[in-house]
């Protein structure tokens, strides 16, 4: 990444506009074409530096019900356990940890009992055991500033 990747990233993380062309306003605060700038962003989307572009919403606020989740899986098995996962629509993310529960994924639904409904649900299609799923809902909230100094 050289100095014009790093202003972008900045700025999509800090400045993004709410408006009709944002590409275009955060083109011109870093000094590029609109063309120029999104073809950045397309780069640094390809090269995996930028997962997502979108806005982060509380869920909780919003009327939903949300947790973390853990399974343990045998080690031959965390790719079809995976691909299970994060073929539910409520599944937000997941990672795999070096962990003795070792794929970890967050869950938000319309309420607390679709998450618990999700989590066994899970667990049953991949035949796993009461100790070997975890449910782990938010007892206190922290929130965090997840923006990264990208321009050092």
């Amino acid at each position: 990444m050289d100095a014009v990747d790093r202003r972008v990233l900045g700025l999509l993380q800090s400045e993004y506009p709410l408006c009709e062309r944002p590409y275009e306003a955060l083109a011109a605060k870093a000094g590029l074409s609109e063309k120029e700038f999104w073809g950045r962003v397309e780069k640094l989307l390809s090269e995996g530096v930028i997962r997502r572009i979108g806005a982060s919403m509380d869920s909780a606020g919003l009327g939903f019900s949300s947790t973390l989740a853990a399974v343990r899986v045998e080690e031959g098995r965390v790719e079809a356990a995976a691909e299970l996962i994060g073929g539910y629509e409520e599944v937000t993310h997941s990672y795999l940890r070096g962990d003795e529960y070792n794929i970890w994924f967050t869950v938000i639904a319309e309420s607390e009992s679709r998450v618990v409904e999700i989590i066994g649900e899970i667990g049953e299609r991949l035949g796993l055991g009461e100790g070997d799923v975890l449910n782990l809902p938010m007892k206190r909230k922290f929130k965090l500033d997840t923006r990264f100094d990208v321009q050092g």
